[in-house]
């Protein structure tokens, strides 16, 4: 039995969806889930460099080999990236949207701004910061992945390069990681908290144990990336 057809209303619902502010916050509450499961999973990942140069080396392996024999060399990861590339760009795209839409309902600025100080300091953090991400993203991609800013170059084993990447000599590139991994911190605590907004789960009675949720989720992901370049610098991983 064929399906009935859809009418031209129920064919653009997906996209008047998205173009309501509702539907946009929806879209980055879910793609920012998608980002926040992959750091934590990444950051995992890192840790691994305090068991030894192997086991991190056959870890940074076995990423690019999963699905094998069965699908092609790095099939799954290409499709994680792939995954992870929209997210960002739906993610991005919705937060800029949303902005410019607030600009335009507001297009003169109010004598005395009518938001508190948390809202207008979490507005820079989420504004200024993801722009600082963007680049470290860049930055990180060019450094560990592709070797082509790294010092060891793009054919030296995983652990070497991360291990020449913080030695002591490159004492600001460790800052600089750190600086942007903490902003990557406060960017996910608001991020985290807007998302439980968006979803409703955000409530009278809750605002407590999601605040300490999102303050633990993004403490716990900053200090599992910090702690790999800080203990490289003092020579702990070496």
């Amino acid at each position: 039995m064929a399906a009935p057809p859809q009418t031209p209303s129920s064919q653009a619902l997906p996209r008047r969806l998205y173009r309501s502010s509702v539907g946009k916050k929806a879209v980055m509450a879910v793609t920012g889930a998608i980002l926040v499961l992959y750091l934590i999973a990444h950051m995992i990942g890192n840790l691994k460099v305090f068991l030894g140069r192997d086991d991190f080396n056959h870890y940074a392996h076995w990423l690019r080999t999963m699905g094998e024999p069965a699908l092609p060399y790095r099939t799954v990861l290409t499709a994680i990236e792939i995954v992870l590339t929209v997210a960002v760009i739906l993610h991005m795209w919705s937060a800029v949207s949303l902005a410019r839409r607030a600009r335009r309902a507001r297009p003169v600025r109010y004598a005395a701004r009518p938001t508190t100080q948390e809202h207008r300091y979490a507005t820079h953090v989420m504004r200024y910061g993801g722009i600082v991400i963007l680049l470290f993203v860049i930055w990180h991609l060019l450094d560990l992945t592709f070797g082509a800013v790294n010092p060891k170059g793009g054919d030296a084993q995983p652990y070497d390069k991360v291990v020449a990447d913080f030695a002591p000599s490159h004492w600001y590139i460790t800052i600089f990681y750190i600086v942007a991994v903490v902003l990557v911190g406060f960017h996910l605590k608001h991020g985290i908290w807007s998302a439980f907004q968006t979803l409703g789960w955000g409530r009278q009675g809750r605002y407590r144990g999601l605040h300490l949720l999102a303050d633990v989720v993004a403490a716990v992901i900053v200090l599992g990336f910090v702690s790999v370049p800080v203990f490289v610098t003092i020579g702990v991983v070496s």
